[in-house]
């Protein structure tokens, strides 16, 4: 259906929500044209603006996910988004961050959702999801050596399941005139500390998994030291860790209920579908 009269452009469609969306937009009957810079329908590169044009024929709506390990970015997404509405674009639906009103203020999470609510010729939805349970089960907080390594002290997180936010995303690009100017906070049921998480890995695993809580300062030094994020992103990781280990973490909420009818699922459920991933790991 790719090209028909009702079709979604979904940025990041090789991503964890992306690639989740697309499916379920596929699955509901609205075409859904994966965008990435490998292995999607079309290629996308916020980098490379000839990339940007071609995505966007024959699309009225736009799933916007912005950069990644990045903090900077709201003029080029800006000048994505007056593209987007010159080709026809009606709707779009940001993923955005949980707690963005309170992101530091060289991140551009708020500049994007202003400029989404200044336009008037498209209409908008904003997710901001708590942190994702696959952050447990991939490269972002992997368990190694019996361990998860972040810096959140004894704070608690509602982690959230990606195909949760993509169920409720995909609800606003199948109707978006009901979701026109709502703001969405996908959270899962229940508020835990990572150690939590990891006494949770450890039940459904039988392998012993603890939770390695360390300085920040080293935590973020460590991460670019690796190359696993740039020096200028080190705002972005004090923030997201320092929110929840400040007792300010995501709280749970009836978001993905209210929106998809279903309650979110639980972190159990999640780590017994996942336990595969953690038995392999070393």
């Amino acid at each position: 259906m790719t090209g028909s009269p009702h079709t979604a452009l979904v940025l990041g469609g090789t991503g964890r929500s992306g690639s989740l969306l697309a499916q379920r937009l596929a699955e509901r009957g609205l075409g859904a044209r994966t965008a990435a810079r490998h292995g999607a329908d079309v290629h996308f590169d916020w980098d490379a603006p000839a990339t940007h044009p071609g995505a966007l024929t024959g699309v009225d709506r736009l799933y916007l996910v912005t950069p990644v390990l990045r903090v900077t970015y709201a003029d080029r997404v800006a000048a994505f988004l007056d593209l987007a509405e010159a080709a026809g674009v009606r709707h779009v639906t940001y993923l955005s961050t949980y707690g963005a009103d309170q992101a530091p203020p060289q991140v551009d999470i708020r500049a994007v959702e202003a400029d989404l609510a200044a336009r008037g010729g498209i209409t908008h939805c904003i997710l901001r999801p708590a942190w994702v349970m696959q952050n447990f089960a991939d490269t972002h907080l992997p368990v190694i050596d019996g361990a998860i390594t972040v810096p959140t002290g004894s704070g608690t997180e509602a982690f959230v399941d990606a195909d949760d936010i993509a169920a409720v995303a995909a609800e606003t690009l199948l109707a978006p005139a009901d979701h026109a100017g709502a703001r969405y906070e996908p959270t899962g049921p229940q508020d835990l500390t990572v150690t939590e998480v990891a006494d949770t890995i450890t039940a459904v695993t039988g392998r012993p998994v603890a939770h390695h809580d360390l300085d920040p300062g080293l935590w973020i030094e460590g991460a670019i030291a690796a190359g696993l994020v740039p020096a200028d992103y080190a705002v972005m990781l004090r923030w997201l860790t320092g929110t929840i280990s400040s007792g300010n973490g995501s709280t749970p909420n009836d978001d993905v209920e209210k929106v998809t009818g279903r309650p979110p699922t639980a972190f159990l459920d999640f780590a017994r579908r996942n336990v595969h991933v953690w038995a392999a790991a070393r």
